[in-house]
């Protein structure tokens, strides 16, 4: 009898020893919640189904899961999530993985599918296809309470890991691989300081100011208070011929460091590349005119065309009345190109309203001088279709107006008028100059 039951203990042990040998436990995996949204959308037994399938992967039970998940058809839009999670629970990864991309897929916008494609990212070691399923749940839900702590682990650890290499790269003398590094990084992390900074030195070092200038803005706009990335930022759009956002990077340079004297020496470089003299206030008031003046013309031409109007090649001719004139260094330059003209008495009469038909007048004397500096200009309308109602053959403006109408820069009313006795305001000479700039090629 003693015998029998040691026997029949030992047999149970044995029994129970086999099944914790047998028995592979299931992998841990977070669910989160079922979707509401596409769930209310279902069938009361589709939805009984469901929630007990989910239950299931819920309480590990894959087999169970998948039993109940093969009664719906894989229209069904959880058909393919629970069937992959089942089918992590039971550690074939492959097929889980396959399924998962599948659901997503189909429903891109539930996020369970990528929460779960993502821990299997992370079980199988491949957290860079992690972080980006992590990625795809946080620009649904920004503050999911799971994906984001394991996303921003990712992030940190990746990151580090880039920059420690890309800094080893640097020191080996290896500059291109170093600076692919940095943008591996910047994948990672788009805000990382460190990646910039390193980026930005880089370009300045091989003179390519406008890459730099991409990390030097974002430095810059990250941590305004550090002035040498505005100083950085200031001298790169200098260097690329970005002249105004170099002189407006300078100005607040000037607010922060008004002793500087190599602040105030590149200011006043910019200012003369720029045309700036006594402009501000003059120049910024013209939009708002109802009729703009010689002077006012001049300028306008002056500033909008700086990099396409050349140094004149002879001197300036004697003007007896234009002293006290804000715009006298561009009368001046405007005049010695014969693209404005003075009188025979040697006045220019700065504050002559100025027409609709002197306007086409000076338009045609711009697009001839860009054509004869090489500048290509694309005509818009055939200049023989063109038929103005009131400006006949013979009239002096004839020809600078159709040539004004032929290129787009100035139009004609709905009769066919073109009104060339009307005076300018600012707003349409500013229009008209920058239509024709866009002209150019």
């Amino acid at each position: 009898m003693v015998k029998k039951k040691i026997f029949v203990s030992l047999c149970i042990l044995f029994l129970m020893w086999s099944c914790q040998i047998e028995q592979i436990p299931s992998p841990r995996i977070y669910t989160g919640n079922l979707p509401q949204s596409q769930v209310s959308g279902l069938s009361l037994d589709e939805r009984i189904i469901i929630e007990e399938a989910w239950d299931e992967i819920r309480n590990g039970n894959g087999r169970r899961a998948l039993s109940q998940i093969s009664k719906l058809s894989p229209e069904n839009p959880f058909y393919y999530i629970v069937t992959a999670y089942s089918y992590y629970l039971l550690n074939d990864f492959q097929s889980a993985e396959h399924y998962f991309k599948t659901a997503i897929e189909k429903n891109p916008e539930i996020t369970i599918s990528h929460l779960g494609l993502a821990q299997l990212y992370q079980k199988t070691m491949r957290d860079d296809l992690a972080f980006l399923e992590y990625r795809e749940v946080l620009k649904k839900e920004p503050e999911n309470t799971w994906a984001k702590p394991r996303y921003e682990e990712i992030k940190a650890d990746k990151t580090k890991n880039i920059l420690q290499t890309a800094q080893t790269l640097m020191k080996q003398g290896d500059i291109s691989a170093g600076e692919k590094t940095y943008l591996k990084a910047l994948y990672y992390s788009p805000e990382s300081i460190q990646a910039h900074t390193a980026l930005a030195n880089i370009y300045l070092e091989q003179n390519k100011y406008e890459r730099a200038i991409i990390h030097l803005k974002i430095l810059q706009s990250s941590q305004p208070e550090n002035i040498q990335f505005l100083k950085s930022y200031a001298e790169a759009l200098f260097q690329n011929e970005e002249f105004k956002k170099s002189y407006e990077a300078y100005k607040e340079l000037e607010k922060r460091e008004p002793e500087d004297p190599d602040i105030e020496k590149r200011i006043e470089q910019l200012k003369n590349r720029l045309g700036i003299f006594e402009l501000p206030s003059q120049y910024s008031s013209i939009p708002s005119r109802e009729a703009i003046t010689r002077e006012d013309m001049a300028a306008i031409l002056g500033i909008e065309f700086q990099k396409h109007l050349q140094a004149p090649n002879k001197e300036p001719p004697i003007i007896i009345d234009i002293s006290t004139s804000w715009a006298s260094e561009y009368i001046l330059k405007l005049t010695s190109m014969d693209i404005l003209d003075i009188y025979p008495n040697h006045t220019f009469k700065p504050k002559k309203i100025v027409t609709r038909a002197q306007l086409a007048e000076i338009i045609y004397r711009l697009i001839n001088y860009l054509k004869q500096n090489r500048y290509t200009l694309i005509q818009q309308i055939p200049p023989q279709s063109i038929d103005l109602s009131d400006v006949p053959p013979n009239n002096f403006y004839y020809r600078p107006i159709i040539m004004a109408v032929s290129y787009g820069v100035l139009n004609t009313s709905m009769g066919r008028n073109f009104n060339p006795e009307d005076p300018v305001s600012g707003q349409e000479a500013l229009k008209a100059i920058n239509i024709l700039l866009s002209l150019i090629k």
